[in-house]
């Protein structure tokens, strides 16, 4: 599990990028970390892993201050970072290398993983193209089978295929003690992975819920009279509303319109969560 409590943090004095943050974050789910550009969500996920210190506030991991940067912790929390830089050896060579830190990781699996996204792992990590080097970063994460994943914007350079093997990958890599973090802009491509959505604003947590409460209490679609409408907004296929959900009637989630109607009418929002 991992907690932050009243977390704020700024690169600059007078000048913070996450403001007051307040979250738990469960085993057993697929958590999307939705914000604006420069809202604080790698900052976030970097302060999880202990790379960054918090300028007040805690974030603990299994219990453990973040900062401490424990053994037991580490060998059970990866972070998958956007941008990354990789040794010019083979990615087997690589994962013997790093493998050991993490003591469940399955050669075989990342094999596996390889073959499935279309990655050579005996090629140099030098040669192969941006969106390939991303494919064999994902293949070692997922084989390292950690209990806490992190993973940063991890669609961007995966071609349309390669996208598809992702979420079919992700989708059977959590479990009960397993959890994953997805900090994104790209929500259509893991918006059916998802089952936890955080967003995050200047304030702090706009909201944090499951999409299962999430699609409880608000409906998302086309309005009808009488109904009472949380955020609007005019698209290609007409009027497409959030609208608080009174007789707890079944609605498919629409991610993107939750976020809009999160930054238009934050107070709304987490007034139907907070009670």
């Amino acid at each position: 599990m991992i907690t932050a409590k009243e977390v704020s943090f700024g690169y600059t004095a007078g000048r913070g990028v996450l403001n007051n943050i307040s979250l738990t974050l469960g085993e057993g789910h697929i958590h999307g970390l939705l914000g604006c550009n420069g809202i604080g969500k790698t900052t976030l996920l970097k302060l999880i892993c202990g790379i960054m210190r918090p300028d007040s506030g805690e974030i603990t991991v299994d219990g453990c201050d973040a900062m401490s940067r424990q053994p037991k912790i580490f060998s059970e929390l990866m972070i998958l970072p956007e941008e990354f830089d990789l040794p010019n050896i083979s990615l087997e060579r690589y994962a013997k290398v790093t493998s050991p830190f993490y003591p469940r990781f399955d050669m075989g699996q990342m094999r596996g993983y390889c073959q499935e996204l279309g990655v050579n792992p005996l090629e140099r990590l030098h040669s192969m193209s941006m969106g390939q080097r991303k494919k064999a970063y994902i293949a070692f994460a997922l084989a390292c089978n950690v209990r806490m994943l992190l993973m940063d914007e991890p669609t961007n350079g995966l071609d349309i295929p390669s996208k598809s093997v992702f979420r079919r990958l992700l989708a059977g890599y959590v479990d009960e003690n397993r959890m994953v973090i997805i900090s994104t802009h790209q929500v259509a491509d893991v918006e059916s992975l998802l089952d936890s959505i955080v967003i995050l604003d200047a304030k702090g947590v706009a909201l944090n819920a499951t999409t299962a409460e999430i699609c409880q209490r608000l409906k998302f679609g086309k309005a009808s009279e009488g109904d009472r409408v949380v955020y609007s907004e005019r698209t290609i296929a007409g009027d497409m509303a959030v609208i608080y959900n009174e007789n707890e009637e079944e609605s498919q989630l629409n991610i993107e319109l939750l976020f809009n109607a999160t930054v238009a009418n934050r107070d709304a929002i987490r007034a139907i969560f907070n009670k």
